[in-house]
């Protein structure tokens, strides 16, 4: 039943669209309506032309997007490449300014090792001339301490003086009496051996480093000398 109202209803549709039409060719005549519809395909095409232009260009626009995109991308990565070789640099600099200051700071210091080794050069060339000195003014004591106390002098190694005292044992004139005197580095008399031994030696040798009297301090180690003798032989 409701099928047969459908298909009626449908007819009537048809019945009066054909009634408008036949309604509207007998207002406006064929020729305008046709020419109305020419006009109505003609803006369609032209709505289509330019949708399809249109089209086209929003396609190439999208296309223009990404590829400022990409460029954009690309120019950022260059950007932090060139950031991070900055840095780098600035690294680098910070590094060799670093270096300069070490190297400067060890050429400063070998100056200094250079100076303070020339001057120690010249204290020890001034000590040893001293110490040359002081030992040929003893060279030179020599004819009269052999002559009045019966010593023999000799220069041994390392620049050292050794000291033979004879005629000292009343019993034994021939026996020696020896001790062996250096120069140190504070430029004193030291006393390197003694034989026979004397308990005396560190006070004689304190004395004339004080008073710088060497003819009494070789004067009293044979005294010494002597009195041990005569103590030995008791």
């Amino acid at each position: 039943m409701a099928n047969v109202k459908t298909e009626d209803e449908i007819i009537l549709f048809e019945k009066e669209m054909k009634e408008f039409w036949t309604k509207l060719k007998s207002i406006y005549g064929t020729e305008q309506i046709n020419q109305t519809l020419a006009l109505r395909d003609s803006c369609k095409e032209s709505i289509k032309a330019l949708s399809e232009k249109w089209s086209k260009k929003l396609k190439e626009g999208d296309l223009m997007i990404d590829k400022i995109q990409e460029y954009s991308n690309e120019i950022l990565q260059q950007s932090q490449r060139i950031s991070e070789n900055q840095e780098h640099l600035t690294e680098i600099k910070s590094n060799l300014s670093q270096e300069e200051e070490q190297k400067k700071d060890l050429s400063d210091r070998i100056q200094e090792l250079k100076e303070e080794l020339m001057k120690k050069k010249e204290i020890i060339s001034s000590k040893n001339k001293a110490t040359k000195e002081r030992v040929e003014q003893l060279c030179k004591s020599k004819v009269l301490f052999e002559e009045r106390l019966g010593l023999e002098i000799r220069r041994i190694h390392n620049e050292q003086l050794q000291f033979i005292f004879r005629h000292t044992d009343h019993k034994d004139p021939d026996k020696p009496y020896v001790f062996t005197l250096s120069i140190n580095e504070q430029g004193d008399y030291e006393v390197t051996s003694c034989t026979p031994p004397l308990d005396c030696i560190a006070e004689f040798q304190l004395k004339v480093r004080e008073t710088n009297n060497f003819s009494a301090f070789v004067a009293n180690i044979r005294k010494a000398f002597t009195a041990l003798s005569y103590k030995q032989s008791a």
